[in-house]
């Protein structure tokens, strides 16, 4: 009786057991679940959020692009409708040389193409020779600018079916109708650079008409019917691989039964507007992989469970105890896998903002005060400049005048040229090689230095040889080395009394440019071509004129040098290499 009591007894409390398991394991099951999706939807709110700012900002700087091409060319006929070389070609009909003065324009200003037509239509100039002669009587610009008295932009499509994208203008000459200046600007450079996103990228008129796409097929359809393609291309099959199944947030569009990201921006010209569609792809991937460690953390804990329970049963052969051990293994190397990934994800984040911010503020600092520090001189000049043509206008003097204002405007293509300089420092672009006399340039770069030559009380000597010193060199990088130069002469020389700098120029083996001051010498030679040196004054200097001069003078190929004077200051020299025979003759 006392066995099958006691046997009586224990069959209820393993029920009870069994049933108290299975209802954990159901409400585990059901929280996993819940867990599993509130992130998921959470997640994808905020990576949605995240990606469609990120595609806002691409679609912001692309805008801003296509502006600043359509501003910069739109300047263009009005300056070349007005060159005295092009008018004159027109009234004489000699355009021998005008073909030639197009393409050296177009070089400067980076258009797609110039052409210049007569009264008649027919072209007379071009870049492309082979349009010299066409009749272009009916073509769109050409009519258009002859109805205007101002710049007019016109968009023409080509027999081949691109889009063309002109400025033209009439020109005139003792108030007649001369002809017509062409110029196309490169919208299509845009389409070849946002190739390589993922995105899908299209730029539609004020009638919804693309212009400009990343698929060449939509050129000429309006969005809608540009989406409804069957046929699309490498961009949008990109943008379209989304997967929908976990997307929380409603799709902006639909192409070939999936779902996009639109976004859209207006570009402040003429109703044109800025469409893109960006995959749900970088979405997905980072919430699947927040879910993958939430579903293996759930796995872990559920398995957990199991071996919990499975210590509790009655029956325990060596095969369970085998598994049972090797799932203990199993799961403390997945632990640990999971901790060091953990420590490894978090490792590579913080270095990864911390490397973009360090990129960000040096770019931004760099750049900042590169151009600070190359524009400087430039705006004093004007500054002086314009004092000079207010006093003179209200003296009533206005051809002085003039010829102030006229300094001012090649001061205003010198800050031009400065700032593409910088850029080509920055990239390691082409340089304008030409033939150039040594001698000029130093003149130039005095002219330049006057008025803050003027504000000083500074005794300036020029040691000049009688013959051309020609070296073949950039015009303006030489002029900016030798300003430079001279800025830091006059800075070196502001506490010394009866200051003085001689400029030296020889011709040997090379053309040795010598920079000498009486100031208070050089305190470290080793950094003082580094960039961001300076033993000047906060706000009086960043330290890059001197590594920017020396990168010029190596691009030139010569070198910049720099020794303590004899009798105290400082001592530069730029030795360049002299214009042999040879180079003449391949000039």
């Amino acid at each position: 009786m006392s066995s099958r009591s006691s046997v009586s007894r224990k069959v209820p409390r393993i029920e009870k057991v069994s049933w108290r398991t299975r209802s954990i394991f159901f409400a585990f099951l059901l929280m996993a679940v819940a867990l599993v999706w509130v992130t998921n939807t959470l997640l994808t709110d905020r990576f949605t959020a995240t990606t469609r700012n990120r595609a806002e900002v691409r679609l912001a700087l692309y805008s801003g692009n296509i502006l600043s091409e359509l501003q910069r060319a739109s300047v263009v006929p009005l300056l070349l409708s007005r060159d005295p070389a092009l008018l004159g070609a027109l009234n004489s009909n000699d355009f021998s040389q005008s073909s030639q003065r197009l393409i050296s324009s177009v070089e400067e200003i980076g258009a797609a193409s110039l052409t210049m037509l007569d009264s008649d239509g027919r072209v007379v100039a071009a870049t492309d020779r082979s349009q010299i002669g066409a009749q272009l009587r009916q073509f769109a610009p050409f009519v258009d600018a002859l109805r205007s008295k101002d710049t007019v932009f016109s968009v023409t499509e080509a027999e081949t079916g691109a889009t063309n994208f002109t400025y033209s203008r009439r020109m005139i000459s003792d108030r007649e109708n001369v002809g017509v200046i062409v110029v196309a600007v490169d919208l299509a450079k845009f389409e070849d650079s946002w190739a390589g996103i993922s995105d899908a990228v299209l730029v539609t008129d004020s009638e919804g008409r693309i212009m400009l796409s990343t698929e060449p097929r939509w050129h000429g359809l309006s969005v809608d019917e540009a989406l409804e393609t069957r046929s699309a291309s490498s961009a949008i099959r990109r943008a379209i691989k989304a997967t929908a199944d976990w997307a929380a947030l409603p799709p902006d569009a639909f192409t070939l039964g999936e779902a996009v990201m639109r976004n859209e921006a207006r570009i402040p010209f003429q109703g044109w507007r800025l469409v893109s569609f960006t995959s749900y792809n970088s979405v997905r991937e980072r919430v699947n992989a927040v879910l993958a460690l939430e579903i293996m953390a759930f796995a872990l804990l559920l398995a957990a469970g199991f071996y919990a329970v499975s210590r509790r049963a009655r029956s325990r052969s060596i095969f369970f105890q085998r598994e049972s051990a090797e799932l203990r293994a199993l799961n403390a190397r997945l632990q640990r896998e999971i901790a060091e990934r953990e420590k490894a994800e978090q490792h590579l984040q913080v270095a990864e903002q911390t490397l973009a911010q360090s990129s960000k503020l040096a770019v931004l600092g760099e750049m900042s005060a590169a151009v600070s520090h190359e524009l400087n001189q430039p705006l004093a000049a004007m500054k002086t400049y314009l004092a000079g043509a207010r006093l003179l206008l209200q003296r009533r003097r206005p051809d002085e005048a003039l010829s102030s204002f006229l300094r001012i405007d090649d001061l205003i293509e010198r800050m031009g040229a400065i700032t593409k300089q910088l850029k080509s420092y920055a990239r390691k672009g082409e340089e304008a090689f030409e033939p150039l006399d040594y001698r000029a340039c130093v003149s130039s770069s005095l002219s330049m230095m006057e008025p803050q030559l003027k504000q000083r009380k500074v005794t300036i000597t020029r040691t000049l040889p009688p013959e051309p010193v020609m070296v073949m060199a950039d015009r303006i990088r030489l002029e900016q080395v030798i300003v430079n130069l001279l800025r830091n002469a006059l800075d070196a020389t502001k506490q010394t009394e009866d200051a003085q700098v001689d400029l030296i120029l020889s011709a040997g083996d090379t053309a040795k440019l010598t920079v000498r001051d009486n100031g208070h010498g050089i305190e470290d030679l080793d950094a003082l071509f580094e960039p961001f040196y300076t033993t000047k004054a906060p706000g009086d200097g960043v330290g890059l004129g001197l590594a920017i001069s020396s990168g010029i003078v190596n691009d030139l190929g010569g070198r910049l040098t720099a020794h303590e004077g004899n009798e105290g200051g400082a001592v530069f020299e730029v030795q360049l290499p002299i214009m042999s025979d040879d180079m003449a003759a391949a000039e």
